[in-house]
């Protein structure tokens, strides 16, 4: 029987054609710092090796008085070592066990989540300046929105192209199941455009901030779900917030104030109807699907509402204006900002607690706004201003009571499975 001194050697060494450094196995104890093993390949001998850093001891795996006891753990860090050496990676053996070297987002979660939310807002705002400075020398939103999703499908068709991600089949069924999701997409999609042309940014968010009016509403009285009284009280703000900033904006007027009342709707329906889809497929795949449903849609309303202007002078004053290459860019850009703030706002979504997405949702349109005045240099009277404020604080209470009542809900839930 060989000694705990003993080298243990690869059993193919015998032949020549592969070695292995010596790994002794002894009873005495290492320092708690970590022995960093790298997997190298040595292309001029043609070989595979480990080459293991210097030891200021033998090394000891903890708990074992003998060769033989913790044999499988060594065979298990060679395993570890060959998948290592394959992917040209590190790993890290600390108190005997080894861990393959994490990637950056596993140590940096908070940092790669701030990444996203960044990127959320400046996608967001970028957008929506680009879009209302193309709605100011060419204003035809039902042809900009058709462009919106058309960017949208291009590069979803690109992505899967690639395979980043990969394409998720589909069928009837989850087609069905996608339409009229697709279609309420499409309506609230053209609506807010329409109001974006016809009033300030600022306004157009404002108004968009009853929406969880309008979602609350629908789960009572449609999906007969019971709303608590604080989720309805926390809405009062909104309602009286919005109606002060409309009274006194400088910029409003019916077309607008409809038409993004409208999209409130259209998107509170689209939430009612994506939960009735819900499908194991993944969200990327799903907003890709939607997408090209949607523009689908969109396509017949333009082409009869704007379609005669366009081509009898719309695109020719756009082009004199601006020139060729700058219409050309502007609505490829918006297309391409609309198209990366949503998939980018759904990834993040997805990394966060729902209080936190609430929390992010208000900041949002608080950005949006805020950056939107300062741009285009919008005057807003004094009750708009405030006016906005309610309304934007009682979204903020609404947000936070109902994530706090979806939170106990999932603890609820999940507190028999334990």
């Amino acid at each position: 029987m060989p000694s705990i001194a003993t080298p243990v050697r690869s059993p193919i060494g015998a032949s020549g054609s592969k070695k292995m450094s010596s790994l002794y196995l002894t009873t005495h104890a290492i320092s708690a710092t970590s022995v960093l093993l790298k997997a190298r390949k040595s292309f001029a001998s043609g070989a595979s090796r480990l080459a293991f850093s210097p030891l200021p001891e033998p090394l000891r795996f903890p708990g074992g008085s003998g060769p033989f006891r913790r044999r499988h753990l060594a065979g298990s860090h060679l395993a570890r070592a060959a998948a290592a050496d394959a992917e040209g990676r590190e790993i890290e053996v600390s108190d005997g066990l080894a861990k393959p070297s994490k990637s950056f987002g596993e140590r940096y979660p908070a940092l790669v989540t701030g990444f996203f939310f960044f990127m959320w807002y400046f996608l967001n705002v970028i957008f929506n300046i680009l879009n209302k400075k193309v709605y100011n020398y060419f204003p035809y939103p039902y042809f900009v929105s058709v462009i919106h999703l058309l960017v949208g499908v291009v590069y979803c068709l690109v992505s899967w192209a690639v395979g980043l991600p990969k394409r998720a089949p589909i069928d009837r069924e989850l087609l069905a199941l996608l339409t009229p999701v697709a279609a309420c997409h499409a309506l609230g999609h053209v609506m807010s455009n329409v109001s974006f042309a016809a009033v300030a940014v600022s306004f157009t968010h404002t108004i968009k901030a009853l929406e969880p009016f309008f979602n609350a509403a629908a789960s009572q009285f449609v999906l007969g779900h019971q709303i608590p009284l604080s989720l309805w009280l926390s809405l009062a703000p909104v309602v009286i917030g919005v109606s002060m900033a409309s009274l006194t904006e400088l910029s409003f007027n019916w077309t607008g104030f409809v038409s993004a009342m409208i999209s409130n709707v259209a998107f509170t329906y689209r939430s009612i109807y994506s939960k009735k889809a819900m499908t194991g497929m993944d969200s990327t795949n799903v907003y890709a699907y939607i997408t090209i449903i949607a523009l689908l849609f969109c396509i017949p309303p333009a082409v009869i509402i704007e379609g005669p202007q366009l081509m009898q002078y719309g695109f020719m004053e756009a082009i004199a204006k601006v020139g060729l290459f700058k219409f050309l860019s502007d609505l490829f850009c918006i297309g391409l900002f609309y198209h990366l703030y949503n998939q980018v706002a759904t990834n993040t979504l997805e990394r966060v607690a729902p209080l936190t997405h609430a929390v992010g949702n208000v900041l949002k349109r608080v950005f949006v706004i805020g950056f939107s005045i300062v741009v285009f240099g919008n005057r807003i009277s004094t009750q708009t201003g405030i006016g906005t404020a309610i309304a934007i604080a009682g979204v903020a209470i609404y947000s936070l009571i109902k994530a706090n009542i979806e939170e106990q809900k999932r603890k609820a839930a999940a507190a028999p499975a334990q």
